[in-house]
């Protein structure tokens, strides 16, 4: 008779062995693999009843389990169970596979907390000798669970949370609604993609939340990383359609999809529920594909189709100075000949160093409001007058309007006492230009109408991708979405503002 010790010994010889083998088909499985036999015999969720049940892949978790690779992108329609999934899969990993460390990052806290209880979840459920011998824990709280038996590690962490994934060798990792990561949030995925050996696991999922931003720019340039693009409209939840409402005069775009898509009326039926209830964010919370997701979700203040165009159209800037801090669209055009330019620079002042928001500089020719170049870094004060001074005496003596906000005050100052720059804009006694409650709606509005009238003018990349995730939030202010800059905006919006005036 084994002792319980002995007995840990053997159910943790017994784990490890299924964790080399979990991807493997034996005959008696039936095609199937170890994992998917361990995920419906071991594993208990709570379904929409609030029942206790077991974990039996839906057609999504299926389709992802057949289609995953080692780096995974996932855009998808809310509530498909995308997150449980993940969580099984990785679980398992962590239970299976010593010196397995997994990472779930949620975007808030409510979010992990609720992660967590999946997780918890599917440790209660276990085998009770399982559970008590080689699955012991040492340590569990509302974010983490410790296996010393297996030195094996499950964790919940925040997005919010700066140190997340620092110092770690993370096996398994999982970004959930990347999309609404708050603060720098591509600063926080490169760290935590960093703690990630090359034989890891790395999924990053969302459903959308406008054309721009951290996620999106993920999702674009995915194959060219490397990553596989997992894409899961609505539909493929079976529990989206109503069979109480009768389906009448079907639309030629309801036929399409019908047809496309094999949908049945019931499933038309559920559609135009969500439409009702949800109306200008359909698209974003029940995803039909995945380009007009982006464009339709978001609250984009500016018009999301256009600077999409605009941005298929743009040409490469004719030069790059400053390992592309400075960007140049059109030469300063000056002397005494016929075509000699006026010019404008608008100024969006930072308080400098690496982390934090960037100063920006917009060069404006005066007469069209054509882009002629674009400063954008990490600039002091001192430094961001000292290139905006050159900047202008390039620009034939370019006339420089600062934002006076935050740190636009001293920036005028180094303008006019260091740099002996004269032609600054002023506004009664002051130079400068000073952005209210009543000027700042004004300049972005001034913005979008010239966006959506005339993108050619635009020519930096850096410009149009804020536009895109500059949104209006629920106090109905208009600024960059959570995670995202606006830096190049600000200074555009100064400058067409000043040409105004």
């Amino acid at each position: 008779m084994r002792t319980k010790r002995g007995a840990s010994r053997y159910d943790l010889a017994a784990l490890i062995e299924l964790g080399r083998h979990l991807d493997d088909r034996p005959a008696a499985l039936k095609g199937g693999t170890v994992r998917d036999f361990l995920t419906v015999s071991l594993l208990k969720v709570r379904n929409k009843l609030g029942e206790t049940v077991a974990l039996c892949p839906n057609a999504v978790q299926k389709e992802y389990e057949r289609r995953h690779g080692q780096r995974n992108i996932v855009l998808k329609a809310r509530q498909l169970g995308i997150t449980t999934y993940i969580a099984a899969r990785f679980f398992l990993q962590t239970i299976t596979r010593p010196g397995t460390l997994t990472v779930q990052v949620a975007h808030d806290q409510s979010a992990a907390e609720e992660i967590f209880r999946i997780v918890h979840r599917f440790l209660e459920n276990l085998p009770e000798l399982v559970r008590r011998g080689a699955l012991k824990t040492s340590h569990a709280n509302v974010r983490q669970i410790v296996f010393p038996e297996l030195d094996s590690e499950y964790r919940v962490e925040t997005a919010a949370d700066p140190n997340a994934g620092r110092g770690l060798t993370i096996q398994n990792l999982h970004c959930s609604e990347v999309a609404r990561w708050p603060g720098d949030a591509a600063e926080t995925l490169a760290s935590l993609r960093a703690a990630v050996p090359r034989d890891g696991e790395v999924v990053l999922e969302s459903t959308a939340n406008g054309a721009g931003g951290v996620f999106y720019n993920e999702w674009q340039g995915a194959e060219r990383a490397g990553y596989v693009r997992h894409f899961f409209p609505w539909w493929m939840e079976e529990s989206y359609r109503l069979q109480e409402m009768e389906v009448e005069g079907l639309t030629a775009e309801e036929q399409a999809m019908m047809q496309r898509f094999g949908l049945d009326e019931e499933q038309i039926a559920y559609r135009r529920e969500v439409q009702m209830h949800f109306g200008e964010r359909v698209q974003q919370e029940y995803a039909e594909d995945a380009e007009s997701c982006f464009l339709a979700s978001g609250n984009c203040i500016f018009d999301a189709a256009m600077l999409e165009r605009r941005m298929q159209a743009l040409p490469e800037p004719i030069e790059k100075r400053e390992n592309g801090a400075l960007e140049i669209y059109w030469p300063a055009r000056s002397g005494t000949q016929a075509g000699s330019k006026q010019y404008l620079i608008g100024v969006d002042a930072a308080g400098g160093g690496s982390n934090g928001d960037y100063a920006c500089a917009q060069v404006i020719e005066r007469a069209t409001g054509m882009q002629c170049a674009e400063l954008y870094g990490h600039y002091g004060p001192e430094e961001l007058a000292r290139r905006v001074a050159a900047l202008g005496r390039e620009y034939n003596n370019a006339l420089v309007v600062v934002e006076l906000n935050n740190h636009g005050h001293a920036v005028v100052a180094q303008l006019r006492t260091v740099e002996r720059y004269e032609n600054l804009y002023r506004c009664g006694n002051n130079h400068g230009w000073t952005t209210t409650v009543v000027t700042r709606p004004q300049m972005l509005e001034t913005l979008a109408a010239v966006v959506q009238s005339q993108p050619e003018l635009f020519a930096s990349r850096r410009l149009l991708e804020e536009c895109k995730t500059f949104v209006r939030h629920k106090d109905g202010r208009a600024a960059a979405a959570s995670g995202t800059h606006d830096d190049a905006v600000m200074a555009m919006a100064v400058a067409l503002g000043a040409r105004g005036k």
